[in-house]
């Protein structure tokens, strides 16, 4: 699936879910290292508990972030 992101450096999110579980989160755009580092850290993860962790994270002034973006994108899928 991919996710046109809003209110972010990113753009879009790309993403599968299989069996229930994040596989190849790949984000376009934003801070490369830590978007890679969030993509390795929810990959396998059950999807529930990824929306868990990371909606609501907010980036400096904006009301939203790559993380949270992925949530909601996330969140379409169940």
């Amino acid at each position: 699936m991919t996710y046109k992101t809003k209110g972010t450096c990113s753009q879009t999110i790309d993403f599968e879910v299989i069996d229930g579980k994040v596989r190849n989160v790949k984000f376009l755009g934003g801070c490369n290292g830590n978007l890679k580092g969030i993509s390795s850290l929810v990959e396998g993860m059950p999807v529930e508990d990824v929306i868990e962790r990371l909606e609501g994270i907010q980036c400096g002034f904006k009301d939203t972030s790559c993380p949270d973006q992925l949530a909601k994108a996330l969140k379409q899928t169940i």
